[in-house]
């Protein structure tokens, strides 16, 4: 005879009758496990920075006094080690504080659910570089292509259809277009993308100087060094002009960057060559900007002590 299909009417199981406040807790909540900080790999590539700042200093002494409140999560790996898949600055504060073992939520999950969790995890955060937002962008649009058609990792069939970056603006809050932004991004030598992070390069001309090469890049930021200003995006619109037809070099870089910006303040420049001989020898090229304000600092507070030093240069 075939058996009746069991139904479910959202009742308490029989078993589940008999047992306490506990026993039912343990069934639903995670397994913690002690896992020796020295079986714990890095995630591959991963894109966000652990910064030794004064939230680290701070969460060092929290995990000193009452251990870590908050497990980190780890993927078990092949060979018996383990790969971290959110924490990465608990275990570095673990590592800090001194503790051979750290609290652990290891789970099973393959490469692209781990990816998917590693950023969703990272970008709960309050400050992200734009360098961290860039990467893991790009890592969770790579996870998102290779899975194809499943929608059991993302919200649902409908949303498989749209594009991956506009799946990813929808997770994270994001425009697609901002989306694609941040990962044309990691197209950038690192000491440009440095400069972006820092907040002397905007988004857009940031976008824009990615689509020069390499080489063209690094010709770039050796004239930012050089005139202590960096690219407006118009400027950068010439240059990938330029670029995609094959002519741009040191000198085209120099002229566009030379050009006063309309928002740009007047400027005094001074050859080199005729303030060295005042500039002592310790004082860096870089530095010799900051010396010369400082020295006229000091000039006006030794006119403004010696008031006959102005009558006698009007009487010249």
């Amino acid at each position: 005879m075939r058996e009746k299909p069991k139904l479910n009417l959202g009742l308490t199981a029989y078993d589940d009758l008999f047992k306490d406040n506990q026993e039912l807790a343990e069934g639903k909540l995670p397994k913690i496990y002690d896992i020796p900080i020295e079986l714990i790999d890095e995630f591959p590539d991963h894109p966000f920075k652990v910064r030794m700042d004064e939230d680290m200093d701070q969460l060092v002494e929290s995990i000193r006094e009452r251990g870590l409140i908050t497990p980190i999560t780890l993927r078990p790996k092949e060979d018996g080690r383990y790969e971290i898949v959110s924490g990465h600055r608990r275990k570095k504060a673990c590592e800090i504080a001194g503790l051979s073992y750290v609290k652990a939520d290891v789970r099973e999950m393959s490469r692209d659910e781990a990816i998917i969790l590693m950023v969703e995890s990272n970008l709960q955060r309050s400050v992200i570089l734009p360098s961290e937002k860039a990467f893991s962008y790009k890592m969770r649009l790579e996870a998102l292509k290779r899975q194809g058609k499943r929608t059991d990792l993302t919200l649902s069939p409908v949303e498989t259809k749209l594009r991956s970056s506009a799946v990813i603006a929808k997770e994270m809050g994001d425009s697609r277009a901002q989306v694609d932004r941040y990962i044309r991004l990691t197209e950038l030598v690192p000491d440009l993308l440095d400069l972006v992070d820092d907040g002397k390069i905007a988004l857009r001309p940031a976008v824009e100087l990615s689509f020069l090469s390499h080489d063209e890049q690094q010709m770039v930021y050796k004239q930012i060094e050089l005139c202590e200003c960096t690219p407006s995006h118009a400027q950068t619109i010439r240059m990938r002009k330029i670029s995609e037809n094959g002519g741009l070099n040191a000198a085209m870089i120099e002229d566009i960057m030379q050009e006063e910006k309309p928002n740009q303040r007047e400027k005094v420049s001074v050859p080199y060559g005729q303030v060295r001989k005042f500039i002592p020898e310790s004082i860096p090229f870089e530095k010799t900007g900051d010396y010369i304000v400082q020295a006229l600092e000091f000039y006006q507070k030794y006119r403004s002590k010696v008031p006959n030093l102005n009558n006698k240069n009007k009487t010249r």
